[in-house]
């Protein structure tokens, strides 16, 4: 009896992705996103590694090409719910003390919901656009922050330009917070969407950073019209001149 080949082609093998059935009353683009997750592999490198979102390897990432989260660093996230990227900074600005070598930062998060304690972060309940945000962030961290980080969104709308314009409006915010709690060189990380409405908001980081980056780090979904911009260096709130140095 004649053995048949080996089927080398890959056809027959089982279909490894995760397929999910529609569920009564569950909506298409619902099913087709639970799918995309449990196929995404940052979703479950996230599982494997204790993040708690995939988020945390878009500041990974980030910090691995611009290196602003140095031991030692007070770092503030705003919207910080649910977590990941201030686990991530816990562990870069030594947080926790775990190399007695460097010296301890501190990690900051706030956010308007109640968020799962984080070991090694100073987890508070606050809206950061209160008149008093800014003075209760700075009496928390006994000084001015180094980095001041968002990975915020505003809640979505379903329309394209209404929801860049709603996360443009939100990064403005936060960077108005930004000044008001950074160090001198210190650093600014947030998310936006590419629109064309952030012309203004990048002239701004330009005359107060000395070095401004917008990046789509690997771990953002290519299908996703999100960047984010680094803003390094510092100036403070008034500077008149220099434009700063843009890349990206």
């Amino acid at each position: 009896m004649t053995t048949p080949p080996k089927n080398t082609s890959g056809r027959g093998q089982r279909d490894l992705r995760v397929r999910v059935k529609t569920a009564k009353g569950r909506k298409l683009s619902s099913t087709l996103w639970l799918e995309r997750q449990l196929n995404d592999p940052y979703v479950q490198r996230a599982k494997r590694e204790g993040y708690r979102g995939r988020a945390a390897f878009k500041i990974l990432e980030l910090d691995d090409k611009y290196g602003f989260l140095k031991p030692g660093a007070r770092v503030v996230d705003l919207g910080c719910a649910p977590g990941g990227w201030c686990q991530v900074a816990v562990e870069r600005v030594n947080a926790l003390g775990q190399n007695p070598k460097k010296p301890l930062g501190t990690v900051l998060g706030v956010d308007l919901q109640e968020v799962e304690p984080i070991a090694g972060a100073d987890i508070h309940q606050l809206d950061f656009l209160a008149d008093d945000a800014d003075d209760k962030v700075k009496g928390w961290l006994g000084g001015r922050a180094d980095v001041v980080m968002s990975d915020m969104a505003a809640a979505a709308s379903g329309h394209k330009g209404t929801d860049h314009l709603r996360i443009i409006a939100l990064v403005e915010a936060a960077l108005a917070f930004a000044f008001d709690v950074l160090e001198d060189g210190g650093t600014f990380v947030a998310k936006v969407l590419a629109g064309g409405a952030e012309i203004e908001m990048q002239t701004m980081l330009k005359k107060n950073f000395t070095k401004v980056a917008n990046v789509k780090p690997p771990a953002s979904r290519s299908d996703s019209s999100e960047k984010f911009v680094v803003a390094m260096g510092f100036r403070g709130r008034q500077a008149e001149s220099g434009a700063g140095e843009a890349e990206g």
